[in-house]
C-alpha cells in the first residue's frame, strides 16, 4: 500500500471513529435530565411548535399537511468549533442533533459553517447527513421561512449581523435563536460600546422573548448562559415604523477584538474599495 493510500485509509478510519464517538455522545446526552428540559422548552418555542399546534392528526390529509409544514423548518449553525478535538463542541453538536430530531427538522436542512472546521470534520458532518456551507456568511443569513439559528457561545458580531439582516417584523418573527442570552450580553458590555458597535443586539433585548435554558454545573463550560430567543409577531407589529427604517449595515471600525472571522475579500475588491 502506498503512503497516500495509507493516509487516506487512516483518515477514513478517523472519520468513522469520530462519527461513532459523536453518536455515543448523543446517546449519553439523551439520557441526561438537561435534554428533557431543553426539549420541553424547544416545543413551546413559537416557530418550532407551529406544525403540531395548528394541525389535527388522524386522516392522511392531515399527515400530508403536517409533513409539508415540517419541511418548511430549517436550521443554521455557525461557530460550532473543532468538535474532533474539543469536548465542549462535541457536546454542542450532540445537542444540535437531538434538537433537530425533536423539532422534526431533516438533517439535510441543517447547514453548518465554521472557519475552524477541518476537512475531516466537514466529512464527518456530511456523513451524519448535515449540510456544510462553503461560504462564510458572517451570520448575514436572511430568514425566508421559520429557521432555528444554533449559535453556541458565538461572538457578539455574529448575533448582531444576523439581527441586521432580518431587521423587519416579518423576518424576525421567523427567527428562533439558541445561543447566548441577549440580556446577559447587555449586562456584560459597556453601554457605549453596545450602542455604537452592536446596536441591533441592544435594540433586540426589548423586542425578543428569552427563555433561559438550564445547565448543570458539570456542563457549565458547554451550555452556560444559553437561551431560546424568539420574536413574537404581536410585539413586533406594535412598534412604530421608525423602528425599522434606519438600519445601516454594521461596520465595527472601533472594535479591536472583533469576535468573528470575516470572509476573505479578493485583492481586486480591496483595490476597488481603496480607490472609491
Amino acid at each position: 500500500m502506498s503512503s497516500d493510500s495509507a493516509e487516506e485509509w487512516q483518515e477514513q478510519l478517523d472519520v468513522e471513529k469520530l462519527v461513532r464517538r459523536i453518536r455515543d455522545t448523543v446517546s449519553d446526552l439523551r439520557a441526561e435530565e438537561i435534554w428533557q428540559q431543553w426539549k420541553n422548552q424547544l416545543l413551546v418555542s413559537t416557530s418550532l411548535s407551529r406544525p403540531s399546534d395548528s394541525i389535527k392528526t388522524g386522516g392522511q390529509q392531515d399527515k400530508d399537511t403536517e409533513a409539508t409544514a415540517r419541511q418548511q423548518l430549517e436550521c443554521v449553525c455557525y461557530g460550532l468549533g473543532s468538535f474532533s478535538s474539543c469536548v465542549s463542541a462535541r457536546y454542542q453538536l450532540a445537542m444540535l442533533l437531538l434538537l433537530l430530531d425533536a423539532g422534526h427538522i431533516p438533517l439535510k436542512d441543517c447547514s453548518l459553517y465554521d472557519p475552524a472546521f477541518s476537512v475531516a470534520e466537514k466529512d464527518i458532518l456530511r456523513e451524519l447527513g448535515l449540510t456544510v456551507l462553503t461560504e462564510n456568511e458572517e451570520g448575514k443569513r436572511l430568514a425566508t421561512k421559520p429557521t432555528l439559528f444554533y449559535l453556541m457561545h458565538c461572538g457578539k458580531a455574529l448575533y448582531n449581523n444576523l439581527l441586521w439582516q432580518n431587521w423587519n417584523p416579518h423576518c424576525l418573527s421567523l427567527v428562533t435563536i439558541i445561543g447566548n442570552c441577549f440580556s446577559g450580553i447587555r449586562e456584560r458590555t459597556f453601554e457605549r460600546e453596545l450602542k455604537r458597535d452592536y446596536s441591533y443586539i441592544n435594540k433586540a433585548v426589548d423586542l425578543c422573548e428569552e427563555r433561559l435554558l438550564p445547565c448543570p454545573s458539570r456542563l457549565i463550560d458547554v451550555f452556560s448562559d444559553t437561551a431560546i430567543i424568539t420574536f413574537p409577531s404581536d410585539r413586533l407589529n406594535k412598534l412604530p415604523s421608525s423602528t425599522w427604517t434606519d438600519s445601516p449595515e454594521p461596520q465595527y471600525q472601533h472594535c479591536s477584538d472583533l469576535e468573528i472571522i470575516l470572509k476573505q475579500t479578493s485583492v481586486l475588491d480591496s483595490r476597488e474599495t481603496s480607490l472609491s
